[in-house]
């Protein structure tokens, strides 16, 4: 059936539906830990099969912007939960040194079996490696709700840095193509990402310098229309543009860190008090619809038959087996205690399929089965389902006892008070 065919009212029926079908997915996902991407992707097959929907395919210019707007706003809504704190440092830096030694080397361990197996060369081997390293934060962000806010914030950390890191990489690899050797390469990269962060801080000041200024209650879909601006203009000029958008999330959120001493005059704290609180909630609902029609129309374009074949099979396993294998050693020399929970928190999404789609055709291998990155997608999202099952509830009692024994401690040094001497 051609989507031309349906009638416009039916169109509006079924985003309707979607919508309220994903808010009770968001439901079922708090109470039983099943991330509600995966239970999107399922719908958007099962709408495939059950209606003969054909005309939607990878490629689909609704997806790639979709996916976008997506990554935007997923990336803005980690944004603005991050604190900056001295006491959060060494979480951070931890987080980020997890998310870059995990996605070199799992992209390099890959490369080296897609290179055995295509018979092409380390660089095209790389450009498809890449992706699947990733690890997804529009999968990980909504689902972790249940656990205890130390793990969720070095979750919320890592997957942040592991997202805007891979699409660094994957850029800079295609771009290093014009350049003859690794010196130039470097000086790019390090210029590249030093004249992003001075773009993104001294864009971020205006921003919000300009902002607090409009006195029109219709405001804050204009402010997310200036970030998709500055970010897809950010991209073709080669820029990290994914830098522009965390860093302002970053100062509106920590605005005591970065509006004070003399620069403090210039912005009234009680004004960005309010436009962060209704920009956090609008891009919160933003992110939430942008993400359902994602995976939805996602799920629509997976051909479920390129799943069962056997070589697709034993490749995606061996594949499961590096990116968990180097997650194991990396959080153990990082963390080196309780982490089974975030062991298995290693989805692959959104970033995964936008990057693979924007593969050049002249670096596109004919022989790469498309069915092992829906089978990468799949499985790692059904693993992380189990481990949040298995785990989240032993997250939340061990929580709960933490919060008693300190309820307990309050209570008893209330009671000595009181006792008289």
């Amino acid at each position: 059936m051609n989507l031309n065919e349906i009638n416009s009212y039916w169109y509006i029926i079924g985003a309707s539906l979607i919508i309220i079908i994903s808010y009770l997915f968001n439901l079922v996902s708090r109470k039983w830990n099943i991330p509600s991407v995966l239970l999107l992707i399922t719908l958007g097959i099962i709408i495939r099969y059950s209606t003969g929907i054909t005309h939607i395919d990878g490629e689909s210019p609704i997806l790639g912007v979709l996916g976008i707007v997506g990554l935007i706003m997923i990336v803005l809504e980690a944004s603005l939960d991050l604190e900056l704190k001295k006491e959060k440092i060494g979480l951070i830096l931890k987080s980020f040194l997890v998310a870059i030694i995990s996605l070199s080397t799992s992209s390099y361990l890959i490369a080296l079996i897609i290179q055995l197996f295509l018979k092409t060369d380390l660089f095209i081997a790389l450009i498809y490696a890449i992706p699947l390293s990733i690890m997804s934060s529009a999968i990980i962000i909504p689902s972790i709700s249940q656990l205890s806010e130390k793990k969720k914030e070095f979750m919320i950390y890592e997957s942040t840095f592991s997202d805007i890191l891979g699409i660094m990489f994957f850029y800079f690899l295609l771009g290093s193509v014009e350049f003859e050797n690794g010196n130039e390469l470097g000086l790019n990269i390090a210029s590249n990402i030093l004249i992003t962060i001075s773009i993104s801080l001294i864009l971020s000041y205006i921003l919000i310098y300009f902002f607090q200024r409009i006195r029109t209650k219709v405001k804050l879909f204009l402010l997310i229309s200036v970030l998709v601006l500055l970010y897809t203009l950010g991209k073709m000029l080669h820029l990290s543009s994914l830098i522009i958008i965390l860093f302002f999330g970053l100062i509106l959120n920590n605005r005591k860190l970065f509006f004070k001493g003399k620069i403090s005059k210039w912005f009234r704290q009680e004004e960005l008090n309010n436009i962060f609180k209704d920009f956090k909630l609008i891009t919160e609902e933003t992110a939430f619809v942008v993400r359902t029609f994602f995976f939805v129309i996602f799920g629509l374009t997976i051909s479920l038959a390129s799943l069962f074949r056997l070589d697709v099979f034993l490749i995606s396993s061996l594949l499961l087996i590096i990116l968990y294998g180097v997650r194991y050693l990396t959080l153990l020399l990082f963390l080196r205690k309780d982490f089974k929970t975030e062991l298995f928190i290693a989805p692959r999404g959104l970033i995964t399929v936008l990057l693979f789609f924007a593969i050049p055709k002249e670096y596109q291998h004919q022989d790469f089965e498309s069915g092992i990155l829906l089978f990468l997608i799949i499985t790692s999202s059904i693993i992380m389902a189990f481990a949040l099952i298995k785990y989240g509830k032993t997250e939340n009692n061990k929580e709960d006892k933490e919060d008693n024994s300190e309820e307990n401690t309050n209570f008893m040094s209330d009671s000595n008070l009181d006792k008289p001497k």
